[in-house]
C-alpha cells in the first residue's frame, strides 16, 4: 500500500496519553493509596454551585424519605417498597464508566426489574464491554445513497427515539448538483419522491472522533470514548448543560426537551446500557454505532436497511474487513479534517 493511499484514512489514536499517575508512583489502574468512590462519593463530590448542591441534596432526601415511608408503611405492598429501593439505588449510583463489573451488573439488573415493575413485561438490557482489537468505522457511498431515509426509519425504531418530537439521529441531505457539499443550502426535511433529478445525497450523523470535542467539555465526564471508538453517554450522569452539543461540529447531538415518548408495542426491548435504553427527560442522546448490536457482531440498524447498499460498517483493525479495502481502494474524505477532530466516518464516490 502507497503512502497516498494510507494518508485517506491514517488516525491518531491518541499514542500520547495523559498520566494516570496520582503521586502514589502507580500508573496503571487505581491509586493504590485510595479507596474507590462509590456511587454516592461519586455523586456528592462533583463540583458545583451552591444551588445546584442544594437541589442535588434536597432531591436525594426526598427520594430517601419516599423510600423510608414506604419501607415502614404497613400497607405498602412488596412491590412497592422493592420499587423505592430500586429508586434510592439508582439515585446513588455512580459513573458507568467508573463503575466495577459487578457494579454494572447489578444497575443493569435494577432498570430492567425497574421496567418489569412499572409494565409488566420483560426487557433485555447488556452491559457488554468493547471486544479487544475492535475499532469500528463507518463508510457513506455518495454515489449509491438515493434519498430514501430507510436508514433513518430503522435508526428511529432501534434506538427507542421519541416519537412525539420525531427525533432523528441521521439526517440525509438532499444537495444540487454542481453546487458541491453545501449544508447550508441543502434540505434534510424533503417531502417528495426520491431521488430528485439534478440531486445528490448524503448522510450525517455521529462521527465518533478519535478526538471528540464534546468529551472535551463535559463538566460532569457523562460522555467518554470506549476502546472500540464509540462515543457514549451515561444518560443518568448528564446534567443536560448542553455544551457537549454545541462543541460539536457535526451536529450529532440531539437534547430532550421534554420525556420521550415511545408507545409499548413499538419498544424495542434488547437494549444497552450506553445505548438504546430508554432515556428521560433534560439529557443529551445521539448515535452510538448501535452499540447493542454492533458489540454482537451485528451491522447497525440503519447498514442493514440501506437499499442501496450505500453504507458500509466494520473494524478498523482487521485488514480484511470491507470498510479497510474501501479505505485503501477509494479515494475517501472526511468532513471538516482540518479541525484535528479524527472522525472515523468517510465518504467516497464510485
Amino acid at each position: 500500500m502507497s503512502e497516498t493511499n494510507k494518508k485517506w484514512y491514517s488516525l491518531n489514536l491518541n499514542q500520547s496519553k495523559k498520566s494516570d499517575s496520582c503521586g502514589c508512583g502507580n500508573n496503571e489502574g487505581s491509586c493504590s493509596e485510595e479507596k474507590p468512590k462509590d456511587g454516592f462519593d461519586q455523586i456528592m463530590d462533583v463540583s458545583m454551585s451552591r444551588r445546584s448542591a442544594f437541589k442535588k441534596i434536597t432531591a436525594g432526601l426526598v427520594i430517601g424519605a419516599g423510600a423510608v415511608s414506604t419501607a415502614c408503611s404497613v400497607v405498602s405492598g412488596d412491590e412497592s417498597k422493592e420499587k423505592s429501593g430500586i429508586e434510592w439505588d439508582e439515585y446513588f449510583k455512580g459513573n458507568y464508566k467508573l463503575m466495577t463489573d459487578e457494579d454494572k451488573n447489578k444497575t443493569v439488573d435494577r432498570l430492567t426489574r425497574s421496567y418489569e415493575l412499572r409494565t409488566g413485561k420483560n426487557l433485555s438490557m447488556s452491559s457488554k464491554d468493547a471486544e479487544e482489537d475492535v475499532l469500528f468505522g463507518y463508510a457513506f457511498n455518495i454515489s449509491k445513497c438515493q434519498g430514501y431515509m430507510d436508514c433513518v426509519n430503522a435508526c428511529v425504531e432501534e434506538n427507542n427515539q421519541d416519537r412525539s418530537t420525531e427525533m432523528q439521529y441521521i439526517r440525509i441531505h438532499e444537495m444540487e448538483d454542481g453546487k458541491g457539499f453545501n449544508f447550508e443550502e441543502s434540505d434534510d426535511n424533503y417531502y417528495h419522491e426520491v431521488p430528485a433529478e439534478n440531486h445528490f445525497y448524503m448522510g450525517t450523523q455521529c462521527f465518533h472522533c478519535d478526538n471528540p470535542p464534546c468529551v472535551e467539555v463535559c463538566p460532569v465526564q457523562a460522555t467518554w470514548k470506549e476502546k472500540d471508538g464509540i462515543v457514549v453517554i451515561d444518560y443518568d450522569w448528564c446534567i443536560g448543560c448542553r455544551y457537549c452539543m454545541a462543541a460539536c461540529p457535526y451536529d450529532g447531538r440531539r437534547f430532550n426537551w421534554k420525556t420521550p415518548e415511545v408507545p409499548e408495542q413499538e419498544v424495542n426491548k434488547k437494549q444497552h446500557y450506553l445505548g438504546n435504553r430508554l432515556r428521560k427527560k433534560g439529557v443529551m442522546e445521539k448515535c452510538t454505532f448501535c452499540i447493542q448490536r454492533t458489540r454482537e457482531g451485528q451491522n447497525p440498524a440503519c447498514v442493514e436497511a440501506c437499499p442501496t447498499g450505500s453504507r458500509t460498517f466494520g473494524n478498523l483493525l482487521d485488514p480484511k474487513s470491507n470498510i479497510r479495502w474501501i479505505l485503501e481502494n477509494k479515494k475517501v474524505f472526511r468532513l471538516k479534517e482540518d479541525l484535528g477532530t479524527e472522525p472515523k466516518f468517510w465518504y467516497y464516490m464510485d
